[in-house]
């Protein structure tokens, strides 16, 4: 019992140093109409910044997704915090657009190293047996961490001084004690090579993961696709048409979609994951109906609804996605596919984001938007048709450590 209670503490701090790392990068989501307003640049500007972060985490994944395998978790997660740190410095200096963009990139560097590693860490942590529990717990530090960024600034720049600095140097704060956690966690990886045994790969992909992969990865794609455009534009959108100037309640509006994707992935352990990821994509579209009535009608509540319902449609894909992949990978490549599955995520949170950005320039925000979950509500549409008569997910075990 000892040695249990043991295991689920390291489990668990390993997933608040995973939730420390996210914070940092939608943190500033709330912030971006005062760097608008300070350094007077446009909408496409705001996507692209935050695309700069996306780019650099499918950068990290493709080219060192398995370095955690190779050389260790605590030493990727140290680098990653490493990077984390960096990111809030830049923020606190910034005096002119290419700080952000410095800054955006540190962090999705830091994200690109912690997601794979960390998500793979927290579940080896866990005690045998555990494996679907550990799994909640990793996906719950990512979305919930990414939650908590832009709650924590939003609280931050509305009620406390220095809007622009306060969040960051808390945040450099909570990286310093994240710093001394991981020390006193344990490595899980027994083989371990130096640095210079990295080496630049393809996602790594095995024969066995494949049929899980590609209904995973539609169901990804979709609902990052989703978050990407609450946390570029939504707290524009917010100000501009709906006259939401308080900071706090933007950055709380899209805090509820990533903790109600907590909730989603609570709720898909006990759906299981072969129908997790249908019903998630059902959900989704339901979220994205709620996302455009909120943009032709102007009203807040839609786009509360939104959040909610989306999140919680993309929590239940997402966890069922990362369980079937993670059970069926090899043990000495999980890190590896596991980073894969978010390269796709984060290709969803990235490029979609940017083609909001270019047609909000000509069409407004709401023209963009309407736009956007067009082509959404056809992809989730399909995805679910493909899931529900074409890939049925094996029934895989969760608690399998490979």
């Amino acid at each position: 019992m000892a040695g249990e209670r043991r295991g689920w503490l390291r489990c668990l701090l390993g997933g608040a140093v995973f939730v420390v790392c996210m914070i940092g990068t939608t943190l500033p989501t709330p912030l971006y109409p005062l760097y608008q307003e300070k350094f007077g640049f446009s909408e496409l500007t705001v996507t692209v910044v935050y695309a700069v972060y996306a780019f650099a985490v499918i950068g990290v994944l493709v080219l060192v997704g398995n370095v955690s395998d190779i050389i260790g978790r605590r030493p990727t997660l140290r680098f990653g915090l490493g990077f984390a740190a960096a990111s809030a410095v830049c923020f606190l200096l910034a005096d002119s657009l290419g700080w952000l963009y410095a800054g955006r990139l540190l962090s999705g560097l830091s994200a690109g190293l912690f997601t794979g590693a960390a998500t793979a860490y927290v579940m080896e942590l866990a005690p045998p047996g555990g494996g679907s529990r550990a799994t909640l717990v990793a996906t719950a530090a990512n979305m919930g961490g990414l939650g908590c960024g832009p709650l924590l600034a939003g609280l931050l720049a509305e009620y406390a001084p220095e809007p622009l600095l306060l969040p960051f140097a808390v945040h450099l704060g909570l990286v310093a004690a994240s710093a001394v956690v991981l020390q006193w966690l344990p490595e899980t990886v027994a083989d371990r090579q130096p640095l210079s045994a990295v080496r630049p790969q393809r996602p790594a992909l095995p024969a066995e993961v494949r049929p899980v992969f590609v209904p995973a990865a539609v169901a990804s794609f979709a609902g990052f696709a989703l978050f990407g455009v609450f946390t570029s534009v939504s707290p524009a959108f917010l100000a501009r048409y709906l006259h939401v100037d308080n900071h706090a309640v933007s950055g709380l509006v899209v805090a509820l979609a990533f903790f109600a994707s907590t909730g989603g992935q609570v709720a898909a352990g006990r759906v299981g994951p072969a129908r997790s990821l249908p019903l998630g994509c059902g959900i989704l579209f339901t979220g994205l109906i709620l996302l455009a009535v909120a943009l032709y009608t102007d009203l807040f509540v839609f786009v509360v609804l939104a959040a909610v319902v989306g999140g919680t449609g993309q929590g239940l894909s997402f966890r069922a996605a990362l369980s079937a992949v993670a059970a069926a990978s090899p043990a000495d490549q999980r890190a590896a596919v596991i980073s894969s599955l978010f390269v796709v995520a984060y290709t969803g949170i990235s490029i979609p984001v940017i083609g909001v950005g270019l047609v909000a320039e000509p069409m407004g925000l709401e023209g963009a938007g309407l736009v956007f979950i067009a082509c959404m509500l056809v992809l989730v549409a399909s995805a679910a048709a493909y899931l529900l008569t074409r890939a049925r997910l094996p029934a895989t075990d969760p608690d399998r450590k490979g």
